[in-house]
């Protein structure tokens, strides 16, 4: 088993609803054990125009494939309602592969770590509160340098 930190994001019917949603049916996947989530956050979206998304992070031990779970996440995103329209555009759901171990995964469909991550307040906080402090990305950032030059900024910390 791998520990995969999973960004789970929702700015469309009901924010809130679609990332528990997702967390049941991320500990329902086989070959896997949910390990924690994050609280939420609500953050503007990247994009003028669209409303306010509301993310989280989620920590899984798996054995499954990087691909096979890419699948299964998307998976959950589909029987969730999400439409694939627009790039960047609004949705239900988006989960997404943020760090799968210590690998470095450079496939057409997958890169990993999860390129942008470090310039992602609406990624960062939420996995800081889930992974180790002293932890180290396959690519030898550290999660520690990266919120250090990614201010908590646009960020509201949910109850």
């Amino acid at each position: 088993m791998e520990r995969i930190y999973i960004g789970m994001g929702s700015n469309l019917a009901a924010p809130d609803a679609q990332l528990r949603s997702a967390t049941e049916a991320l500990a329902q996947l086989p070959e896997s054990r949910l390990h924690g989530v994050s609280a939420f956050y609500q953050s503007d979206s990247l994009l003028p125009g669209q409303p306010r998304y509301t993310n989280a992070v989620a920590a899984l031990d798996s054995a499954l494939a990087p691909l096979a779970l890419l699948d299964a996440l998307q998976a959950i995103e589909n029987q969730q309602g999400r439409e694939r329209n627009e790039r960047w555009g609004p949705r239900t759901l988006d989960l997404d592969i943020l760090l799968f171990g210590d690998r470095l995964i450079d496939e057409p469909r997958l890169k990993v770590p999860h390129y942008h991550m470090q310039a992602r307040p609406f990624v960062l906080y939420p996995l800081a509160e889930l992974a180790p402090a002293d932890l180290q990305l396959a690519d030898g950032r550290t999660l520690h340098e990266l919120l250090a030059a990614c201010p908590f900024v646009g960020l509201e910390r949910l109850a």
